[in-house]
């Protein structure tokens, strides 16, 4: 991907949270039963899990916790696929297989919220639920469909009509909605952070500043070296998702990092938050190029999307969410001002599903949580602790599958950006459902 100028504003998680817990590089060699390369929400998940059990563990972090996708998201948690239903995975993975991986996609979001419940990881949890609107009629004969099929599966789920989502969330454009009660939002930053302590706490390593140089085999296990050391450990856990480098260069390869801008308003008055996502939802809707937003505790709105094309970036973003959002919302007016933006990586897998890939015999990895990672990741990061403990393959709620490579990665990757056009025309165009 180019880069882009950092931004001049920090991100509103990096001027609101405190210090991650205290951590060093790795220097020297290290015995562990289980080594975590990343410490994003899986690897850190993972962590807290197989310490809590016993096992010795240690993560590996290439820049600081939080450095990554975790911590400069937009704090949903949504606990549904990007795309697929359950009906969607019974076909691909069979009945079995298939409900397994819904069940876990559905409970993702209460795992979540209730692992910060038990840790007390102060991060502006909001347990207030997460809504996908439709903006047109036939997107909303589908937003009913995916609402029975999550219902029939078990999950806390409610169908709102057109009166019903112009009430709870202010907005008079969609033609209904579905509704997953346990979903909400958070600060992505205070809360990767906490969970870091609270791995720390029960036990497991963390060192920051300690970049995965090398995996070799080593006796009955694996050495993973660093710049100024190494671990010997008989697992080993790849967290990386979007932020995967060349040391497994085929998993780098099986997904597409997609940059993704967020922006947070200034703190809205008393008046207009009445008026603005007034139930607490979070709030991303059918728009395949999606509009999407959030509140925050202290009164603000986190939106923002991607651009096709990156002259004079920061100018046409905040001018699009702008325009947006006062579509979305009319009460926030057409002059909301944009106090912080920032960006991150997404890992976009093609058939926009997670993936249980073994890369090597004992070396894990889930990768492509498709923008559902604060939810979606936590959990796998208890199943990741669960295959490491030697739980097999077969027993997993995500399916193991082959490791496969993008076709034509490289070009891929360079015009990711321009499939929003694809998407944008299609948003104009009406579904038959």
């Amino acid at each position: 991907m180019s880069q882009l100028t950092t931004p001049s504003l920090p991100s509103l998680w990096s001027a609101t949270a405190a210090a991650a817990p205290a951590t060093e590089p790795l220097d020297g060699k290290i015995e562990a039963d289980v080594v975590i390369i990343g410490a994003g929400y899986a690897g850190l998940s993972a962590a807290l899990h197989l310490a809590e059990g016993g096992t010795r563990v240690l993560v590996l972090e290439a820049g600081e916790v939080g450095h990554g996708g975790a911590g400069r998201n937009n704090g949903m948690v949504i606990p549904a696929l990007t795309r697929a239903n359950p009906d969607d995975l019974r076909s691909r993975f069979g009945k079995e297989r298939g409900e397994r991986l819904a069940h876990l996609v559905a409970n993702s979001a209460s795992f979540t919220f209730d692992l910060i419940r038990r840790h007390a990881i102060e991060c502006e949890a909001v347990q207030a639920g997460w809504t996908q609107p439709a903006h047109s009629p036939g997107r909303a004969r589908l937003a009913r469909n995916r609402f029975a099929q999550w219902q029939a599966l078990g999950a806390d789920v409610s169908y709102l009509d057109r009166n019903e989502v112009a009430a709870q969330t202010g907005s008079p454009i969609y033609h209904g909605a579905w509704l997953a009660k346990t979903g909400g939002h958070l600060n992505p930053l205070k809360y990767v952070r906490g969970l870091a302590a609270a791995a720390i706490r029960a036990g497991a390593r963390i060192h920051t500043h300690s970049p995965a140089t090398a995996v070799s085999a080593d006796g009955d296990g694996w050495r993973v070296a660093t710049p100024h050391g190494a671990v010997h450990a008989g697992k080993v856990i790849v967290a990386t998702d979007a932020y995967a480098d060349q040391l497994f260069p085929q998993l780098r390869r099986s997904i597409v990092p997609v940059r993704f801008f967020q922006q947070a308003t200034q703190p809205l008055a008393a008046e207009v938050l009445d008026k603005v996502l007034p139930a607490g939802y979070a709030l991303s809707d059918s728009h395949a190029d999606m509009y999407f937003a959030r509140p925050t505790v202290d009164g603000r709105l986190v939106s923002g999307g991607a651009l096709v094309l990156e002259h004079n970036w920061q100018k046409r973003l905040e001018s699009h969410t702008r325009q947006r959002l006062h579509k979305v919302f009319p009460a926030l007016g057409s002059n909301v001002r944009f106090e912080h933006v920032w960006d991150g990586h997404v890992a976009i897998t093609l058939d926009f599903l997670p993936h249980l890939h073994e890369l090597a015999p004992g070396i894990l990895s889930v990768t492509g949580y498709n923008g559902r990672g604060v939810a979606l990741a936590t959990r796998t990061g208890k199943l990741l602790a669960e295959a490491a403990q030697g739980r097999h393959a077969d027993d997993l709620d995500i399916p193991l599958t082959p490791l496969q490579s993008v076709p034509l990665h490289g070009v891929v990757k360079r015009v990711a950006r321009f499939e929003l056009l694809r998407y944008r025309w299609r948003d104009t165009r009406e579904v038959v459902a």
